[in-house]
């Protein structure tokens, strides 16, 4: 840490007003290192994400870590007395986050016209499933409809099976990110416009839509409609998943000549360097079922770790498909500290996933799991001003 202690974003204050994953998680992001993030939440209700996926003793897990070092302030935007608490808030935010359907806070007097009039600095970031514009802005999306709407599930799976989905959220997980970069940007801009904030329009297809860029290239210029190929890659071969003799797998991607003649020297088979059905990229790829045959058949032939061996001293890019279990036994997650060990006070000890990237001097914390519903409401409130008789107040009509 630098000697002040002080994090990159400390100052920085994040009003989170969205649901769910994707733009929750550009919260965390920021929060991370050091944004002071207040997260809104619907009075009694709040954030579906509370009621989504695994439980211990009645606890969603994911809320806490995607909601880690959060504040959570219950508030009832759809009532006058809420949105004029909401707009106390905002005066005194650097970003807002919200990923209502396209209309909502303008219907309640909350859009971003009215906020930046009321806070000019402010950075607004705009989470949707298709955008705030286009012929299908109003219909709802999740970032599962996002996978399939981009063109992303179409190119990925066997070539002879389905449109495959994530067995994660994917399409949450790069909105997510790319919403962070998004506010960082624009915060760093404020010094270029006058310290004018601005409003980010974010949908979640497009970044996921992004990712497809050898997709779209091959079709604009060259016509070529892309389709599921399994493990393999268009553009480069051999690069594919194997199974080794102790039914292990591994994953290799021979990007580049010299890697290839390596791949060939590791295995033994100089001959198939001088092959000419694989003297080439172009060739291998045209050639892939001989290729994979060959080199599926020495890997069957070989358990994992004397693959790993073999490659690693030959530097040819191999490296083991690991599952869940493995990750938390496996010695390079431990030095690098990938799994954080945090204590919360529902379920005591718990490990997550740990902040990323690493920074040298003032590197991310987890300072706190997800709060409990309105754990910080009295304390934000106080913050903005209102005495305790008014917060009362505000709990006993419902608002807070």
């Amino acid at each position: 840490m630098s000697e002040t202690g002080q994090l990159p974003l400390q100052g920085v204050r994040v009003v989170d007003a969205a649901t769910l994953m994707a733009a929750p998680w550009s919260a965390s992001y920021l929060g991370e290192f050091g944004a002071d993030v207040i997260k809104v939440e619907q009075p009694k209700i709040g954030d579906h994400q509370r009621a989504w996926g695994s439980r211990r003793q009645g606890i969603p897990l994911m809320w806490k870590s995607l909601s880690r070092n959060k504040r959570s302030l219950t508030l009832d935007l759809r009532q006058p007395q809420g949105a004029d608490v909401f707009r106390r808030l905002i005066a005194t935010a650097d970003v807002l986050i919200e990923n209502f359907r396209p209309g909502t806070l303008e219907r309640w007097g909350l859009g971003p016209d009215e906020l930046l009039a009321l806070n000019p600095r402010l950075v607004i970031l705009r989470v949707t499933g298709y955008g705030q514009t286009g012929p299908y802005s109003a219909q709802p999306g999740f970032g599962t409809l996002a996978e399939g709407f981009s063109g992303f599930s179409h190119v990925v799976g066997e070539a002879d099976g389905p449109p495959t989905l994530a067995n994660l959220p994917l399409g949450d997980g790069v909105a997510g990110i790319t919403g962070a970069y998004a506010i960082m940007v624009a915060l760093f801009g404020r010094g270029n416009n006058n310290g004018r904030g601005q409003v980010i329009d974010l949908s979640l297809y497009e970044p996921l839509f992004r990712l497809l860029e050898p997709a779209l290239l091959d079709f604009d210029q060259l016509g070529v409609a892309s389709n599921r190929i399994g493990n393999r890659s268009s553009h480069v071969a051999p690069r594919n998943t194997y199974c080794c003799a102790d039914g292990q797998w591994v994953s290799l991607s021979a990007s580049t000549q010299r890697i290839w003649e390596r791949l060939c020297e590791a295995m033994g088979r100089p001959d198939l360097a001088t092959d000419p059905r694989f003297a080439g990229n172009e060739l291998r790829i045209e050639n892939i079922e001989a290729l994979d045959a060959e080199i599926a058949a020495w890997m069957a032939a070989h358990r994992r770790p004397e693959v790993i061996r073999l490659m690693n001293a030959a530097q040819v890019a191999v490296g083991p498909i690991y599952d869940i279990p493995t990750i938390f036994e496996d010695p390079h997650f431990a030095a690098r500290e990938d799994l954080a060990e945090v204590h919360d006070e529902d379920l005591g000890t718990m490990r997550l996933a740990n902040v990323v990237p690493r920074f040298s001097v003032t590197p991310g914390r987890i300072k706190s799991t997800g709060p409990a519903l309105g754990a910080h409401t009295d304390e934000v409130l106080g913050e903005l001003g209102l005495s305790a008789k008014e917060i009362a107040s505000l709990r006993e009509a419902g608002i807070v």
